[in-house]
């Protein structure tokens, strides 16, 4: 499957793909565009769009894209649900509801600086995903 999202990754941008390639699509592939690309990419391509405004795979409330695909593909992993609420935290800007979110923030900021592109960030935050699972 392809996957399409904004480009300029963070912290939602970066841990959908850790958890979609973990748990739902080891052979998924990703792809990043302007906002306003998204969904001509999409069909374009016959990409799943996510962390977009007005999609399933979006924000809705209090619940980000992360939560989105979890409730979606139906992930029960108790692990991923606890990861999910430091990614919840982070990416709405909640801090204060989970310790680890301002590190999470603070480390996918760093990897967003350091990395040549979004592909490049995505595989770095993987590492991060990997070691707080």
């Amino acid at each position: 499957m392809k996957w399409v999202t904004r480009e300029h990754v963070h912290v939602d941008r970066t841990a959908c793909p850790w958890l979609i390639k973990r748990f739902v699509d080891p052979k998924a592939e990703f792809i990043f565009v302007p906002t306003e690309k998204i969904l001509a990419t999409a069909k374009k391509e016959n990409a799943i769009p996510y962390d977009v405004q007005g999609i399933e795979l979006g924000h809705h409330g209090e619940k980000c894209s992360f939560d989105a695909i979890v409730e979606k593909y139906k992930i029960k992993d108790p692990v991923v649900l606890e990861v999910a609420k430091i990614v919840r935290a982070a990416d709405t800007g909640k801090m204060e509801a989970v310790p680890e979110a301002i590190g999470l923030e603070a480390v996918m900021s760093g990897i967003s600086i350091i990395a040549k592109d979004d592909y490049e960030a995505v595989e770095k935050a993987g590492i991060v995903y990997d070691a707080l699972y």
